[in-house]
């Protein structure tokens, strides 16, 4: 019963796989069963599904869901220069022998396959840049970085990054290579333009070619031995003879000796062996026809170069048979019109592309039924907030005589030369528009000129008022010199007054001086209180009989101080000096000095009449006998 269910789910992960194929053209067939599986039952996990079929309806009703289980699948672990030790190897062993194969102006190709968020591109970029030097890097390398996660790509494309994903760059490599950009930091621009992005299937689609490095770190390990063996044959048709190949560490080359030599295991580097024959390319679904082994290689051959001429033209191209049916569509039709390679074999009429941005169906009809091409020039594609333009030609395929068996479609990318005839038509309404204000404003210059004149006599008129005023103000002007001799007198009454409260001032302060004098001579301590019981003077002998500064006294409440004083058992008597204005009999306190000594002190308070009254307290050690009261 066991084995009946797990045959049950291995049938519904294949039908869910082939849906995934078909829909989004993900072909995750070639994928090791173990590791899919695991990876899209977490997901399921995480979506709450229990069932392969259920979790293919939760996918056809909610878009968003594929890409959580591309990501889910599609794991991107990646950073800059990972493994420094192989790298260090392929920079001092590896490229030194890269250089010698070529000529000094010939161009380097280098591919970073399966290349994630791109930091194993810009490595790439990063280390030919220190060997060559930045402006020979310019001019010589070219690398591309490809994977099939979309979003991925666009953060490669983006090239920001955070201060922590670049911690394993030096920082003088770091302030080289890339720019604070906010709180990331960006690859420097002029050699980022030399690292191309794309999107590509290691499993499906047409390899880049004439490589002398390709780098496919940690990517094999998850396909099958057969999608593995095809991924290799590609790999080795995309190298030039003794061209290297750098794999991660958890992936070998066992049974491909007699293709590539071992540069170093312990770092996975690899080189096509010299005189090895390339492995013919074919793509996916095409059969070569039974025949001698010269005949075999002659057809593989010459369709290789025909896929990879077709499929390499920098044009959008699609293919449709006599029945409807799509029979071709070439790279940058899939990647600028999101169709696959799933599309082959559909009828074209459930495509998109067939409708929108145009209805290409009946022209299609037409151009077969008169067995001529038609040209549609200017047709306007919308992506988002993005206008895009195509002149499309839709051609008949036959052999003379014979009706079309097929219909190619071609889409030219005009954008950027609409939108210049539209920048040149607007530059040139623009100046339309300003001849016509130049011809106004020059009507405007003779009106203006016109109120000049008129504006002219105004003047005139004008200046002759000015010199009635002129003689107003010589007029005005003597009245003020007459006002000025009248404040110089007052200034001079002003400085003998000064002079009196200046030498006023200095007998106030000889005053002051001498009272504090008195004070500071008064060896016992004095204290003045105002009517508040606030203290206004400090002398010298209470600093000293208590040890608080006046500094720290003055202007505080008299009995909020503390200073060894009791002062509490004053208040009475100093309200009623404050009271009755009378002098009081000295009082004997027990008191703590300054210097922690007990001791009687006599406090005699007194009326203070000036500055508003209050009381004058004087404050002395006693000596004797001290029987008065207390």
């Amino acid at each position: 019963m066991a084995d009946g269910r797990d045959v049950e789910t291995d049938d519904e992960l294949e039908e869910l796989l082939g849906f995934l194929r078909d829909a989004r053209g993900f072909d995750f067939t070639g994928y090791k069963r173990s590791t899919l599986g695991r990876r899209i039952r977490k997901r399921m996990a995480d979506a709450q599904v229990t069932s392969y079929a259920d979790y293919r309806d939760r996918l056809e009703t909610d878009a968003d869901e594929f890409g959580a289980l591309f990501n889910t699948i599609l794991i991107n672990v990646t950073s800059v220069f990972r493994d420094p030790d192989a790298w260090a190897f392929l920079q001092n062993e590896v490229v030194p022998e890269v250089l010698a194969q070529l000529g000094d102006d010939e161009e380097i190709r280098v591919w970073s396959a399966g290349c994630s968020s791109g930091e194993e591109a810009y490595s790439l970029a990063i280390m030919f840049a220190e060997t060559l030097g930045v402006d020979e890097a310019l001019n010589r390398v070219k690398i591309y970085g490809t994977d099939v996660d979309e979003e991925a790509l666009r953060e490669a494309r983006a090239g920001l990054y955070p201060a922590k994903v670049l911690e394993p760059l030096a920082p003088e490599l770091r302030d080289k290579y890339f720019e604070a950009n906010g709180a990331r930091f960006s690859f420097r621009s002029d050699l980022r333009r030399r690292v191309i992005f794309g999107r590509h299937d290691i499993t499906r689609d047409a390899p880049i070619s004439r490589l002398d490095l390709l780098v496919c770190r940690n990517t094999l390990m998850y396909f099958n031995v057969e999608a593995q063996t095809q991924i290799v044959d590609r790999f080795h048709f995309a190298l030039r003879e003794s061209g290297f190949l750098f794999l991660g560490k958890a992936e070998l080359l066992l049974n491909d000796a007699d293709r590539f030599d071992v540069v170093s295991m312990r770092q996975r580097i690899f080189r096509r062996r010299p005189g090895s024959q390339p492995t013919p390319y074919q793509p996916t679904g095409v059969k070569i026809r039974p025949g001698s082994a010269t005949e075999v290689k002659t057809v593989a051959r010459t369709r290789q170069v025909r896929d990879l001429v077709v499929d390499g033209t920098p044009t959008p191209m699609l293919a449709v048979d006599a029945d409807g049916i799509v029979v071709l569509v070439n790279s940058q039709a899939r990647t600028q019109f999101g169709l696959t390679a799933g599309d082959l074999g559909r009828p074209f009429q459930d495509l998109e592309i067939s409708y929108r941005p145009l209805e290409l169906r009946s022209l299609i009809e037409q151009a077969t039924n008169e067995r001529r091409s038609l040209r549609i020039n200017g047709t306007e594609r919308r992506v988002g907030e993005e206008h895009q333009y195509y002149d499309i030609l839709i051609q008949p395929l036959m052999s003379p005589g014979s009706p079309p068996v097929a219909t190619s479609i071609t889409f030219t990318d005009v954008t950027v030369a609409t939108q210049l005839k539209a920048e040149v038509k607007r530059v040139r309404e623009d100046l339309e528009t300003a001849y016509e204000e130049l011809q106004s404003t020059n009507e405007e210059l003779e009106t203006t000129n016109e109120e000049l004149e008129t504006t002219n006599e105004e003047l005139q008129s004008s200046i002759e008022e000015l010199e009635t005023t002129n003689e107003e103000l010589q007029s005005t002007n003597e009245e003020l010199e007459t006002t000025n001799e009248e404040l110089q007198s007052g200034n001079e009454e002003l400085e003998t007054m000064n002079e009196e409260l200046r030498v006023r001032t200095e007998e106030l302060d000889a005053a002051r001086l001498f009272l504090e004098g008195i004070l500071s001579s008064v060896g016992a301590g004095v204290v003045v209180l105002d009517r508040e019981l606030k203290v206004t003077s400090w002398n010298s002998g209470a600093v000293d009989l208590w040890g608080l500064r006046g500094d720290e006294a003055i202007g505080q409440p008299f009995f909020s101080l503390d200073f060894g004083l009791p002062t509490d058992s004053l208040r009475a008597v100093v309200n009623e000096c404050l009271e009755t204005g009378r002098r009081d009999t000295p009082r004997h306190v027990s008191a703590v000095s300054r210097l922690g000594k007990s001791l009687r002190c006599a406090v005699l308070t007194s009326p203070f009449d000036g500055d508003g009254g209050g009381v004058v307290m004087l404050m002395e050690e006693s000596s004797g006998d001290s029987s008065a009261r207390s």
